[in-house]
């Protein structure tokens, strides 16, 4: 008899993995990215990206979790023993996006009130740094700015409420209101943006397919990147997801739901976008490529910009902007949390309630270096090393341990198989064993290359922040490989099947 938390219900499950790969990429990256390697075009690459890379991964991901019943941690050293070191990196890679990622959406907290009055003003960009961030120099602390200090306590306040809840009536409750809100939310906004006048060149802009860069690498590669990240895959997430799903679970159609969620809602993201980027051009009588930008500068600088031309209820639409990023931002967050909270509790066999106070609590402390007025930068320098290198290098690691190292794809495939639908072939293990792997070294190579040859984009040389960043990336493998040699104090090696269901 299993006495491993379990999800209530499939749909609990689907909402919560939906959730995590829902975030704040989805609305301020997904558009920009499309836009930038060819509108229209770009949904080609996207597309095999999607059917190659992260549904094959997320299949694999979400077999690993129900069959070996365990935080990413265990569920790599049950797969063997010498691998545990692979989910620890995953995990302390979650945990340093943690930290940071609950600022941002404090700032959309904060941003979510200031819409109202339009607090921001005309200059929204020197707002952003100056009056709201007040950042400093890169690379000193300062004091900290109690307008993002509030908000981020209040983010960890909600977050930490939920995963004390434990998986059916924390996380899985949590994700059955916040989801629902967020699509309805939004769907809110895009009726609204595809109605201003402007609208149809924005959505011209976003769709206009320009064939000829198909033929260019590096919109492939965009396109692998978008989906790796946005998915949530390789950050221990759905591994650990997984295993709270009952015995008979469809893996295959459970992946196939969450992947296919996630594109549609980075689709209704873009439409949304470039409708409001297509009025503002208009309005203001300049070129879509002004405002067509991505991350913190098109939600925190442009946006504001879009609302400030918006005919009537200007605030009301920028109140339900900011609330969707605080939405995808929070159901992301308790994932991320979630898998460092699981494999605590597992390898020192402690209390959820003691896992959630020591990662919880340990993650909010970390998280008040960047409420100071050099957060900005700390968060940039982290965001670059630890997210894209670690999560990309975390996620190589796997695909090349799982296909070549131990060879266990085989024996995924037929769990997988044995619960689901939808029964997989030649397609998933081709994927897995060549496609993927080659991709992603290619799309790690190339993303530290560009990430040492370019210049900080606050004007700052890399040269100042790199190290807090490199430094951070090389904390993250050491404190892995140490945690990798502590003996287990729950059933670390305990035999686990699709037959036998085991305690975590």
């Amino acid at each position: 008899m299993e006495n491993r938390s379990q999800w209530g219900t499939r749909a609990g499950f689907i909402l919560a993995a939906v959730g995590s790969a829902i975030g704040l990429g989805n609305i301020w990256r997904f558009p920009y990215v499309a836009y930038d390697n060819g509108g229209g075009a770009f949904f080609l690459p996207y597309l095999i990206a999607l059917f190659t890379a992260g549904i094959p991964i997320l299949i694999m991901e979400f077999t690993m979790g129900h069959k070996l019943r365990g935080s990413a941690p265990l569920t790599f050293s049950r797969l063997n023993k010498k691998s545990e070191f692979v989910g620890w990196f995953q995990v302390f890679v979650s945990f340093g996006i943690s930290t940071y990622y609950a600022v941002i959406i404090g700032w959309a907290i904060a941003y979510s009130v200031f819409a109202f009055n339009l607090s921001w003003g005309s200059e929204t960009g020197a707002f952003l740094m100056g009056d709201y961030l007040q950042a400093g120099d890169p690379g000193k602390f300062g004091s900290f700015v109690p307008g993002v200090l509030i908000p981020l306590l209040i983010v960890w306040a909600v977050v930490l409420s939920v995963l004390f809840k434990g998986v059916k009536k924390g996380i899985e409750a949590a994700n059955k209101i916040f989801i629902p809100t967020l699509v309805v939310l939004f769907l809110i906004i895009v009726i609204r943006a595809v109605t201003l006048e402007g609208a149809a060149q924005g959505l011209n802009a976003f769709f206009q397919p320009s064939w000829s860069v198909l033929g260019d690498p590096t919109v492939w590669t965009a396109a692998y990147t978008q989906i790796f990240f946005s998915l949530s895959i390789c950050f221990a997430i759905m591994i650990t997801y997984s295993s709270y799903l009952p015995k008979k679970s469809d893996i295959t159609n459970n992946a196939f739901i969450t992947g296919l969620s996630n594109s549609g809602f980075e689709l209704l993201a873009g439409i949304g976008v470039f409708s409001a980027i297509g009025f503002v051009a208009v309005s203001t009588g300049t070129g879509i490529a002004d405002f067509a930008g991505d991350g913190v500068g098109l939600a925190f600088a442009i946006f504001p910009q879009i609302i400030n031309q918006m005919p009537f209820l200007n605030g009301l639409f920028g109140f339900l902007f900011f609330a969707s990023l605080v939405l995808a931002g929070l159901s992301s967050l308790i994932s991320i949390c979630e898998t460092y909270i699981a494999a605590f509790q597992e390898k020192f066999n402690i209390s959820r309630t003691k896992a959630v106070a020591f990662g919880g609590g340990l993650s909010a402390l970390i998280s008040l270096v960047y409420a100071t007025q050099g957060g900005v930068h700390f968060l940039t320098a982290v965001d670059r090393y630890v997210l894209t290198v670690g999560v990309g290098l975390g996620g190589l690691i796997e695909v090349i341990l799982i296909a070549w190292a131990i060879k266990k794809v085989k024996e995924l495939q037929s769990h997988a198989n044995g619960l689901s639908q939808i029964r997989l072939g030649s397609w998933w293990t081709i994927c897995l064993t060549i496609i993927t792997p080659i991709l992603l070294g290619y799309m790690i190579v190339l993303q530290l290359i560009n990430d040492f040859t370019a210049p900080y984009v606050d004007g700052y040389s890399l040269s100042l922040i790199g190290p807090w960043g490199m430094g951070a990336l090389a904390l993250v493998i050491i404190v892995a490989a140490i945690f990798s040699k502590l003996k287990w104090k729950g059933g670390a090696q305990t035999s686990v099947n699709s037959d036998k269901e085991v305690s975590g």
